[in-house]
């Protein structure tokens, strides 16, 4: 046993000194203290942890608190009805934990100054009563344990606040969290637990950093489609960027604009279960694409987390069986409608609930489908349906009696079945992130025409490059809007947080 820890009491806490409320009536300089308490007790987690390492004796328990901010309102009234965030819905205290203010800033910028102009009251800057964990106060790409030589005869736990899964969920998002009498309302959707859980995943999932997603996300279930957005990013790198300033590989893997390559020799040996590539922009402008595999587990896995980030718009890309008899191999399906048989979300956001189209997204989408395509008004659906996507979670659905799930397709009015998109669409509207889909019928196992390799190759070669072109023009077209305009009031309950 380590002789250290008889020094050790359960109840003698070690932190850095308590921080003095501050009210700012200025976003800019809130998110400035913010960022200096963040740093001051992350920073004293971290040297508290190194001297440890190095064979200091504890003389406590370590701990620092998140930072938090907070409002209060007297009115009802706001200034801008049109908005669907910036503003609370009713008097009182609304308050919320805040973690990598640095990463986040432009995000709390905003949100807070939507906040101050709105109701025309100051922000609080405070301590939290949550424990910063030691994990998460080293950051993503961090492994703990590995560096606690020192430690090896005592459990962190006896000395360091640790994550807590217990209180970590996703209540406020559901619309399911409702605070004890005298407790404030919650002022943003993710707690800074939450999104320091997720941004740790995203970089475990994704083998790249959560700072270079960008706000404008493509999914794809197949890697024919992650090959031709590397050989886009690429060409555009060594052709100046076209307004894009890098391209970032799984590895974090950098290849800036004008260049022929990365800037580095260092390549990933092995690819993470969801690969995600960054085209860059200023202001995180520019296109994320992830390939998030085969079916809804995966698909609810990086939504769950990439959500935390905030991001403007999301979209699937992939393949999917085509029902109808009048579709061909190739043809395209823009969804309006979802029947949710993927079942993942059921405890999150049941069944009945409906995931409407939005027509923003919509209006993206088949505009960059004329564009690329070259078709026209009438003439579009020659290539194209508007219809139900189905999403099912067996991917041999084949080989049951097809009476049951047959009928219900028809019933339903579905033109297209996959795995993923009614999953990513909802997530979407579940954390009022924009969302739509495109597919391409790669079968019609209905009708004879089975995905096989012949047919398979074939269709790869000629369909691919067309259909990513149109979800990245789609994506730029969505970029081209104001953020108020994607981030409708559609996607908003009775009860909402302030923050988007």
């Amino acid at each position: 046993m380590d002789k250290r820890i008889s020094t050790l009491s359960p109840l003698n806490f070690l932190g850095p000194e308590p921080y003095e409320p501050r009210v700012f009536t200025d976003a800019a300089l809130a998110v400035d203290a913010i960022t200096e308490l963040y740093e001051r007790n992350t920073r004293y987690l971290i040297e508290g942890f190194q001297a440890l390492a190095g064979g200091a004796s504890p003389a406590g328990r370590y701990r620092a608190f998140y930072p938090q901010v907070s409002i209060e309102t007297a009115s009802f009234g706001h200034a801008d009805t049109r908005l669907s965030y910036g503003h609370v819905t009713a008097p009182g205290m609304y308050t919320t934990t805040i973690t990598r203010p640095h990463f986040f800033r432009h995000y709390l910028v905003e949100q807070l100054a939507l906040l101050i102009n709105n109701h025309q009251v100051p922000v609080v800057v405070s301590e939290s009563s949550t424990p910063i964990p030691l994990h998460f106060a080293f950051g993503e790409g961090a492994h703990v344990e590995a560096e606690a030589n020192g430690l090896a005869d005592i459990q962190l736990r006896d000395l360091f606040d640790t994550p807590d899964l217990s209180t970590t969920d996703d209540e406020i998002a559901n619309g399911e969290y409702e605070p004890r009498p005298g407790e404030p309302q919650p002022l943003a959707p993710f707690t800074a637990q939450r999104i320091d859980y997720s941004l740790a995943r995203l970089s475990h999932y994704t083998a790249t950093s959560a700072a270079h997603f960008q706000n404008f996300v493509l999914f794809t279930n197949y890697q024919f489609y992650i090959d031709e957005f590397c050989a886009y990013a690429r060409n555009l790198m060594a052709d100046g960027g076209g307004g894009y300033t890098a391209f970032v590989e799984p590895g974090n893997i950098i290849t800036p604009a004008g260049a022929d390559g990365p800037d580095s020799a260092l390549s990933l040996g092995r690819l993470p279960q969801m690969p995600a590539y960054h085209l860059k922009k200023d202001g995180h402008a520019g296109i994320t694409m992830v390939n998030i595999g085969v079916g809804p587990s995966n698909a609810k896995t990086i939504t769950d987390h990439i959500a935390v980030l905030r991001p403007h718009a999301w979209l699937m890309l992939g393949h999917c069986a085509g029902l109808r008899n009048s579709q061909r191999l190739g043809d395209y399906v823009l969804a309006h409608a979802y029947v949710r048989e993927d079942h993942v979300l059921d405890d999150d956001l049941p069944v009945w609930v409906p995931i409407p189209a939005l027509a923003e997204v919509q209006l993206a989408l088949e505009d960059a489908v004329e564009e690329i395509t070259g078709y026209e008004g009438f003439e579009l659906k020659r290539i194209m349906r508007t219809g139900t996507v189905a999403t099912i979670d067996n991917r041999n659905w084949e080989l049951r009696d097809q009476r049951g799930p047959v009928k219900r397709l028809s019933q339903s009015r579905a033109i297209a079945l996959d795995m993923e998109s009614a999953t990513i669409a909802a997530n979407g509207f579940r954390f009022r992130v924009p969302y739509g889909t495109l597919l391409c019928v790669s079968d019609k196992p209905l009708h004879g025409e089975l995905k096989l390799p012949g047919m398979a190759s074939a269709f790869y070669k000629t369909q691919v490059s067309q259909h990513l072109q149109i979800g990245i023009r789609a994506l730029q077209k969505l970029a081209e809007m104001p953020p108020e305009r994607l981030h409708s009031r559609k996607l908003r309950s009775f009860y909402e947080t302030a923050f988007q």
